[in-house]
């Protein structure tokens, strides 16, 4: 075969998929450009059969990986990647949470208060807790100190790893549907007890002065995982017209999504606990630091969450990036 001739032959169907390939198709279009690359496909094996290497099989072949792409799907650059997944993605995803959140934070605020109050009016539970020398200590002592007692860098980082754990928990066994709930109940009861130790030495205003600078942003932070958490394992008890399996891939990647969200969001929370709580600054300027980095979170999560949301967001991959979904009837 002469590879110049068939070129001068092909030379226009091929200049016409290098054109489809780059262009905006309908139905109409996208069916060409399938035939054409088809028909391209065939030259080129007939090319590389005939000639072996050539100049003609290398122009051929740089039109065929454009359509190739174009019919495939390419992954976008990581440039336009990173802005995506802070400005659409991961609102969305956290914007999908939102009632849930609520619902989980009203339960916490629930539980903490009445233990801390069912507590604090039972001096034979009060007792069950430790020595009256201890819980004074505690209460004037060792409960403020805990903020001062490491060097604020290493403290930063404690409470950080720390809450990022409870919150990865509450995400990755939330599939259970129990682990979310238990981590919630026993934080709550934990934050209860303290206060009834606090109620009873009339410290509560110390306790309330010491959890808020940095409680707001990452108790929220702890709700958000463990709302998180319900709605992947909603997402295979209650799949709709999707498999189980489908449900649970699609909600475990936007669900993802939210877990590395919460890494920056609780590294915050951390900077305040470490930096803000337990130092001499004014109480007012330490509840100022904690009030604005909570409607910070808030705005990104129900302002920029809902726009993107509106966009059609939820928080998953693209389609090339999760692959093709089944198509559902309905």
């Amino acid at each position: 075969m002469d590879a110049d001739a068939l070129t001068d032959a092909r030379r226009a169907e091929w200049e016409r998929l290098d054109t489809l390939s780059r262009a905006s198709l309908d139905g109409a279009g996208v069916d060409e450009l399938i035939v054409r690359y088809r028909a391209a496909s065939a030259d080129l094996a007939e090319l590389k059969t005939s000639v072996g290497e050539s100049p003609q099989s290398a122009y051929l072949s740089t039109i065929l990986v454009r359509a190739r792409l174009r019919l495939t799907g390419a992954s976008d650059n990581v440039l336009t990647l990173v802005p995506r997944f802070f400005a659409r993605q991961l609102p969305a995803a956290l914007y999908r949470l939102r009632w849930t959140t609520l619902v989980v934070a009203l339960a916490f605020i629930a539980i903490a208060v009445g233990s801390a109050a069912w507590i604090a009016s039972n001096p034979e539970l009060v007792a069950t807790l430790g020595e009256p020398a201890d819980l004074e200590q505690y209460a004037d002592e060792s409960f403020t100190a805990y903020y001062t007692e490491n060097p604020a860098a290493v403290f930063m980082g404690m409470v950080w790893l720390n809450n990022f754990w409870i919150a990865m928990q509450c995400v990755l066994f939330g599939i259970t549907g129990i682990w979310p709930v238990y981590a919630l109940v026993q934080n709550a009861m934990g934050l209860g007890v303290s206060g009834a130790v606090m109620a009873v030495h009339d410290r509560v205003d110390v306790m309330v002065l010491y959890i808020l600078p940095h409680g707001m942003l990452e108790l929220t932070c702890i709700f958000v995982a463990c709302a998180a958490g319900l709605h992947l394992f909603w997402s295979w008890v209650a799949p709709g017209d999707r498999s189980r399996a489908e449900s649970l891939a699609a909600e475990g990647r936007a669900l993802a999504t939210v877990a590395i969200g919460l890494v920056f969001a609780l590294f915050v929370a951390g900077l305040i606990e470490g930096f803000v709580t337990g130092w001499s600054l004014p109480w007012p300027v330490k509840i100022g630091i904690g009030a604005a980095a909570l409607a910070a979170f808030l705005i990104y999560m129900l302002v920029i969450g809902g726009r993107a949301a509106r966009r059609g967001e939820t928080g998953d991959l693209v389609e090339y990036e999760a692959g093709t979904p089944r198509l559902v009837a309905g």
